[in-house]
């Protein structure tokens, strides 16, 4: 029961820092979201709200981390960047255009949650070590698919919020032809 509390408030502390920022996100929020008591928060976060959202950004960061390896493990770098971005696609419409990336939202938070800053660091360079691993393996060159790791996350981060402005996809189909694009020209050449 303890850990369903915990696991509970982790999950809102993602969905809302997604939907408001680290900033919008504050504990009586955070409490009714979860359904849980005031008091769960600081027996399962000690370091109260802003713990609260560092492990909600390491956990998201895995995840996210964790969903880029298993593609990786069956797509090609191609079918990677198309999955990934069709999983921001799902997002952004599921939820009306209201959630963007925790990663990215916690990076923004870090004047209230320093340590959450770190983590979104982490999570990022996680990630593009994932995907220039997948493009190294198909023959580009290292630092060519570090650099291509870093625009295709880049890339798709602000088109998420472009997206997310617009209220449309637009943008991030946009985004996704381009990166599509340069990431045939670098695997042809190799």
């Amino acid at each position: 029961m303890a850990t369903d509390a915990r696991r509970r408030l982790v999950e809102s502390t993602i969905e809302l820092v997604r939907r408001r920022g680290v900033a919008g996100t504050g504990v009586a929020d955070l409490l009714e979201h979860s359904g849980t008591a005031r008091q769960s928060i600081y027996k399962h976060f000690p370091g109260g709200k802003t713990e609260l959202i560092e492990e909600s950004v390491r956990t998201a960061g895995a995840w996210i981390e964790q969903m880029i390896e298993q593609m990786a493990e069956t797509l090609s770098a191609p079918e990677m960047l198309h999955a990934f971005v069709e999983y921001w696609k799902q997002v952004l419409v599921s939820s009306d255009y209201q959630s963007g990336c925790p990663i990215a939202a916690a990076a923004y938070g870090g004047s209230e949650a320093p340590g959450a800053r770190e983590l979104a660091r982490k999570a990022f360079r996680g990630w593009e070590q994932r995907l220039a691993e997948k493009v190294i393996a198909q023959g580009v060159p290292a630092r060519t698919a570090e650099s291509l790791a870093t625009t295709t996350i880049a890339a798709i981060e602000g088109a998420v919020m472009m997206s997310i402005a617009d209220r449309n996809i637009a943008p991030l189909n946009r985004t996704y032809a381009q990166l599509r694009e340069l990431l045939q020209i670098h695997l042809a050449a190799a």
